[in-house]
């Protein structure tokens, strides 16, 4: 939603919007000149907009909850609202566009295309989900003068909105089920993916996860190309990765597939789902002409985005080392993924676990599959559950998930005790904040107890 602020700000237009709680992003926003407000109430909707309704678009994400008084009085005077994804597909139409769709994976990987193809002078223009650290936005916008180029966006398929779109490269990075309470159950997903991929224009490509339903692949237009991407080569991907090792906060590794081999890779975004998005969005750069000197040079560079494998706080020495990282991650997968690449980073150091589940539905639905991924961890402490737009559901509390944990350790604690128990007790190595809620406001506080604690000890 802050990405298209931007870019209707920066196109001239007059924009204000609401959000539920003001954070960093909202207040950035505002120091751009955009009005944001945070009561839900018609009176905070600013006067050019009450009294404009033929000259104002509204853009609706689904985030906002079906009562929201705004949204209703909006309604009630006819106003032209659309939704974000709506408003992508509008945008995009007439461009190449570098579409990158998944269940998890695909704001880190729309990222890495279009910092790639920024790095190597590809002109482009991108939004994103999440704010890239090279770019310092979720928006790239075109050079000026060049409007007619590539658009990279981050393709959701919650509530069906990425069918808006119809790119000429398009990514799947996974199918696994989620969004249950939109589809009802893991097929209708996966058919919204076959309808996606079935919207790829002629001649184009679709670059999709090998652990993705084949059935999605089976779905692509006639003379669409159909790349097959994954670490193991052994596994029968076209677009594979060998001689990874992780060395530090780096991972290095070789990329080889069907626009040609590159070695040397270094990515200093840890994880190897990181080097596996790497895989996708290299190809797409290799596709749009970038050289194996340019590629190797751009993935060094890549910095990542913020709250994904983002390291707050390092400290200790490389024996013994001591971590604070933070991660968006939110569904069972993505949470396997992290804690298995700190694992990998870090092994045998105590590892704490901070998990903010999101949504009372996901985690109605996949309760076991949050057990079995934390449980990974020595200790996990699991906060209230995040309802975003939903409201509570008989018997769905955080307790669904800690009864089912396996780690030697778990607890249910406030945010206050949270961050108690991380200056007073030195039971853990590694921190690791988890979740897609408002978890992130933690993240200050405690980088400056860890800062105090862990730096003192080191002196």
């Amino acid at each position: 939603m802050s990405a298209l602020a931007r870019w209707f700000q920066a196109n001239g237009h007059t924009v204000a919007g609401y959000d539920k709680t003001s954070t960093p992003l909202t207040e950035a926003l505002a120091a751009e000149g955009i009005a944001v407000h945070y009561d839900d109430a018609v009176a905070s909707i600013p006067a050019a907009v009450r009294e404009n309704p033929a000259q104002t678009l509204v853009v609706l994400t689904p985030a906002i909850p079906k009562d929201h008084q705004e949204w209703a009085w909006l309604r009630e005077k006819g106003y032209d609202i659309r939704k974000r994804s709506q408003v992508l597909g509008v945008l995009t139409q007439g461009h190449r566009t570098i579409a990158v769709a998944g269940t998890h994976g695909k704001t880190t990987t729309s990222s890495m295309v279009a910092h790639l193809l920024h790095h190597a002078g590809v002109p482009c223009a991108a939004f994103l989900g999440g704010i890239s650290v090279n770019l310092g936005s979720n928006l790239l916008l075109p050079p000026i003068g060049n409007s007619d180029v590539p658009i990279v966006v981050e393709a959701d398929e919650y509530d069906r909105s990425f069918l808006t779109l119809h790119p000429t490269i398009a990514i799947v990075t996974s199918t696994d089920a989620d969004h249950l309470d939109i589809y009802g159950n893991k097929e209708a997903l996966v058919e919204s993916f076959r309808q996606f991929v079935g919207q790829i224009q002629p001649g184009g490509t679709l670059i999709i996860n090998h652990t993705a339903d084949a059935s999605v692949a089976a779905a692509v237009p006639a003379g669409v190309r159909v790349i097959r991407y994954g670490l193991n080569p052994e596994q029968g991907p076209e677009l594979s990765a060998s001689n990874i090792t992780a060395q530090g906060h780096q991972f290095h590794f070789a990329l080889h597939g069907p626009q040609g081999s590159v070695d040397a890779l270094t990515l200093a975004v840890p994880g190897y789902h990181n080097v596996e998005n790497m895989l996708a969005a290299a190809c797409v750069a290799q596709l749009e002409g970038v050289s194996p000197e340019h590629l190797q040079a751009a993935v060094a560079a890549y910095k990542g985005v913020k709250r994904r494998f983002e390291f707050i706080v390092t400290a200790g020495t490389p024996e013994q080392p001591k971590v604070y990282v933070d991660d968006y991650a939110h569904h069972p997968r993505e949470i396997e993924a992290f804690l298995r690449s700190v694992r990998a980073l870090y092994p045998g150091r105590q590892l704490r676990v901070v998990f903010q589940p999101h949504l009372f539905t996901r985690t109605r639905d996949f309760a076991a599959g949050f057990a079995e991924s934390l449980s990974l961890a020595d200790e996990v402490v699991l906060m209230d559950i995040y309802p975003a737009r939903e409201l509570p559901l008989e018997g769905v509390t955080s307790e669904l998930i800690l009864s089912q944990i396996t780690a030697p350790q778990k607890s249910l604690q406030t945010s206050d005790k949270i961050l108690a128990n991380a200056g007073a007790d030195s039971n853990f190595d590694v921190l690791a904040t988890v979740g897609a809620g408002d978890i992130d406001k933690l993240v200050p506080d405690l980088k400056n107890i860890l800062d105090i604690r862990w730096n003192e000890a080191q002196a």
